[in-house]
């Protein structure tokens, strides 16, 4: 609980990150220095300036201050977090200033520079693997053992505890690598059947190239979790063209979803992996004024959503957020739906799909801070994207720019899609889940405007 509060205390209130060159004003709140210069840059001209957090005004703009006590507490969480930068993995024990690691031990679930590897313990149980950012998903969650092989009836890595004593005694289990090189197998015949379909479907080169890539990595990892883990994200669904080997029944690629994405007069269509085409519903969404913040304007068109520094004075109520978010007021429980987004006009957005018994305060009623939302997030200042759902952040590949987005939802199949819309449209990411209630958009608008497109 410590660390998931440091973590809110550390993440700067407009772009919704861990603090980068963190400055403060005079009112004592802290924001990224570029964040609150963007803030600032929308207020000119208006006759005063506004502290996003305590709305506390200032006739002139106000000069900002570099935290340095603030720095250093961010650079130590940042090093001790262990997580995978831009820059790689560094190394845990390096804690004055960061190093990129060049192992990992999974045993003592460390990464290691150069210097640190030399010392380290080369007894047997100390298992060194290439730099790794999830150390713990090489370890059994119940044993804390590590993973050193595959239980074929249930499709997971178990330790040798599961295997002797725990609850996939009995079961079939095969090494990791010797599994892992099985499933490189089915990659590569997957790869033979896709590379000539690109002309076949009509789809975009450059989408299917991507997966290809995506796949060409897994076929040539030398990390078997990795391997075997890694098909988690495809919906593996051909039954007839199944293979007579061990692993008889498990399916192969799905084309359709390893795509993503298909021609722009194709859009308002899905292909199934069967060549049907099913029809796919653009939805109209408008906005529900009644779950909007009190920080959001919102036109008589329900159509956008401007972040202002002026109360709404809208009546509090259950519905309503308490920081600059809205609900859609269309819900879908079924079928395939789609609906488009102009991000343009705002530095700082968050659009996404969630469910309605998402908290309306708080950080964690933030998109993508829950169970209960998937968001995509952009930020004007900085290229990089990233996708959220339950407090998980992945780093998306980097952006020129991002002006439109789509947002795909096929309800049964638990999919929720995000594509940059532009030539070609270009698939960003999915999700995948069994939604359990029903699904609504939302808006976050850090700053600026949000428009949906009709």
């Amino acid at each position: 609980m410590a660390y998931a509060d440091l973590r809110d205390d550390l993440q700067c209130s407009i772009c919704l990150n861990i603090f980068t060159d963190p400055v403060t004003l005079r009112c004592g709140h802290n924001f990224c220095h570029v964040c609150i210069d963007q803030m600032m840059d929308t207020q000119d001209g208006s006759g005063t300036y506004c502290c996003p957090e305590c709305r506390d005004k200032f006739r002139e703009r106000p000069a900002v201050q570099k935290n340095i006590t603030l720095c250093k507490i961010v650079r130590g969480f940042l090093h001790r977090e262990s997580g995978q930068e831009a820059d790689g993995i560094f190394c845990t024990s390096c804690v004055d200033s960061p190093v990129t690691a060049v192992k990992s031990c999974l045993h003592c679930e460390v990464s290691l520079c150069d210097d640190h590897l030399k010392v380290h313990s080369k007894s047997p149980e100390h298992v060194l693997s290439e730099p790794s950012a999830s150390l713990e998903d090489h370890k059994c969650p119940i044993h804390k053992k590590i993973l050193e092989y595959f239980c074929t009836e249930d499709d997971t890595c178990v330790c040798m505890s599961c295997s002797l004593v725990g609850e996939h005694r009995g079961h079939r289990v095969e090494n990791l690598l010797e599994a892992s090189e099985k499933k490189k197998k089915k990659l590569r015949n997957a790869l033979q059947k896709l590379t000539p379909r690109m002309q076949d479907l009509e789809l975009k080169r450059n989408e299917l190239s991507c997966k290809i890539r995506h796949i060409e990595e897994l076929c040539t990892s030398n990390n078997p979790v990795t391997v075997l883990h890694g098909l988690d994200m495809w919906d593996l669904c051909d039954p007839e063209e199944e293979e007579e080997d061990e692993y008889k029944g498990e399916p192969d690629i799905n084309v359709a979803i390893i795509t993503g994405t298909v021609h722009e007069e194709l859009l308002p269509f899905l292909i199934s992996k069967n060549g049907i085409v099913h029809p796919l519903e653009h939805s109209n969404m408008l906005l529900d004024i009644e779950t909007a913040s009190n920080e959001l304007y919102i036109p008589r068109d329900l159509k956008s959503a401007t972040r202002t520094f002026t109360d709404q004075n809208r009546p509090y109520g259950f519905k309503r957020f308490m920081h600059y978010q809205v609900l859609s007021m269309e819900s879908f429980s079924s079928g395939r739906h789609y609906w488009d987004v102009d991000v343009s006009g705002s530095c700082v957005w968050m659009v996404g799909m969630c469910y309605p018994s998402i908290g309306r305060g708080g950080t964690n009623s933030i998109i993508g801070s829950n169970n209960k939302s998937w968001g995509l997030h952009g930020y004007k200042g900085n290229s990089k994207h990233t996708v959220r759902h339950n407090d998980k952040v992945i780093q998306l590949p980097r952006l020129i720019s991002l002006d439109r987005v789509r947002i795909y939802l096929d309800y049964e199949a638990g999919l929720l899609s995000f594509y940059q819309l532009c030539d070609p449209t270009r698939h960003l990411y999915t999700f995948t889940a069994t939604f359990t209630e029903p699904l609504r958009g939302i808006l976050c608008v850090g700053n600026g405007t949000v428009k949906i497109l009709s």
